[in-house]
């Protein structure tokens, strides 16, 4: 059971929407955020990441916690607060 979120799910999948491409002039940032322990966990910080501004994709690996986020013109301490929204930590950018 999820002990983050208390949903039951047992176990998760990924989710991912677009990456970023250097040809569109976006970048790629990978955070790493800690407490997500299922798929509901991954829904509920892809979401408020995908709310920020200039965010068009985010993809979770759930089991290292790395999250990346594409786009252009947001900012770290926007995706921050989006993480914490959610509520989990942003533990490091790599």
């Amino acid at each position: 059971m999820c002990t983050a979120c208390a949903c039951g799910t047992e176990s998760a999948q990924t989710t991912a929407t677009a990456e970023a491409s250097a040809a569109d002039g976006q970048v790629g940032r990978v955070y790493s955020v800690s407490g997500m322990t299922c798929g509901h966990c991954v829904s509920s910080v892809s979401g408020e990441i995908g709310k920020v501004g200039g965010v068009t994709g985010v993809a979770v690996d759930l089991p290292t916690g790395a999250v990346t986020v594409s786009g252009a013109g947001f900012s770290d301490e926007e995706v921050r607060a989006a993480v914490e929204q959610a509520g989990y930590q942003l533990a490091a950018r790599s």
